[in-house]
């Protein structure tokens, strides 16, 4: 895992990847500790960046050690493994403007996930690169994305919010993978902390507001999935989070997904009422046909 923090990195047009130091910034690099000098050169060329260059940069590690305390509720120990290894690079945005993420060699965790857990942490307006040597899940990244955003703006995320962030990575992630559609599960967990965020939910209300986000993302769930997700919700509700910040990264992803092409009904409407209003379009029209 490799753990970044940028204050003056900013993601070069052509390959997203590759990041550059601006004059006067100093970037924060946290490259995983059991990187062997191939793969950190590897890890390099994919920034963009030499030896040399890290001289102008905070540079720390992310541990193995910190992969399990934060991964082993979550995670198996042969998934885990023994070596921190993907490398992340987190660079400062214009306000407003969200966070954005791309992956190199990123084979499980997806950009909207990383995007909505990243959120969950704290992370406003910033750029996130997550770099592997080579293929691999990446999901011990956001442990040093979450470290670098900490050095790049001096406050500290607890480590309760931290393991939230993980848990719903991780949740999101296996519901992804079982269900074949990773981004609109994503989404559907973005909507579903913009519903629940700041209020105390019984657990009717929790399966209720389920229930209504997967007819709204076209997702059929299982009853262990539902109750995931429910336990997730419950958790991510005792936490001391920034709920306007989560609405802001949900509005910013559902975005992302209707550009991406996917049909989400984010509206207040429920799929039944858009069929009413349907027939009744198509009841007008035939009117006029005649």
């Amino acid at each position: 895992v490799v753990g970044m923090s940028v204050s003056a990195f900013a993601a070069d047009s052509d390959n997203p990847t590759q990041v550059t130091i601006a004059d006067g910034d100093t970037p924060y690099i946290s490259f995983g500790a059991d990187l062997r000098a191939d793969e950190k050169a590897k890890v390099l060329e994919l920034f963009g960046l030499t030896e040399a260059d890290l001289e102008k940069c905070d540079v720390n590690t992310v541990t193995n050690a910190e992969e399990h305390q934060y991964l082993d509720a979550y995670i198996t120990n042969d998934h885990i493994g023994s070596r921190a290894l993907s490398s992340v690079a987190v660079m400062k945005a214009k306000k407003g403007s969200g966070i954005t993420v791309t992956t190199k060699n990123i084979n499980y965790c997806t950009t909207s996930m990383y995007e909505n857990a990243l959120a969950t942490a704290g992370v406003t307006d910033a750029n996130v690169v997550v770099v592997g040597p080579f293929d691999m899940s990446g999901t011990a990244a956001l442990i040093g994305a979450v470290k670098a955003y900490s050095g790049m703006t001096g406050k500290e995320v607890d480590t309760d919010v931290i393991d939230g962030a993980i848990n719903e990575m991780v949740v999101t992630g296996e519901i992804g993978d079982e269900t074949g559609q990773t981004d609109e599960i994503a989404g559907m967990v973005a909507y579903l902390k913009d519903q629940v965020g700041g209020k105390d939910l019984s657990d009717s209300e929790l399966t209720d507001a389920i229930d209504q986000a997967s007819e709204k993302f076209n997702v059929s769930l299982t009853q262990d999935q539902i109750d995931q997700l429910k336990e997730l919700l419950k958790k991510l509700q005792g936490l001391d989070l920034n709920w306007s910040n989560i609405r802001d990264q949900a509005e910013n992803l559902y975005g992302k997904l209707k550009d991406m092409g996917l049909k989400v009904d984010t509206s207040a409407l429920t799929q039944q009422a858009q069929g009413f209003f349907a027939k009744l379009i198509a009841f007008i029209k035939s009117l006029f046909n005649r």
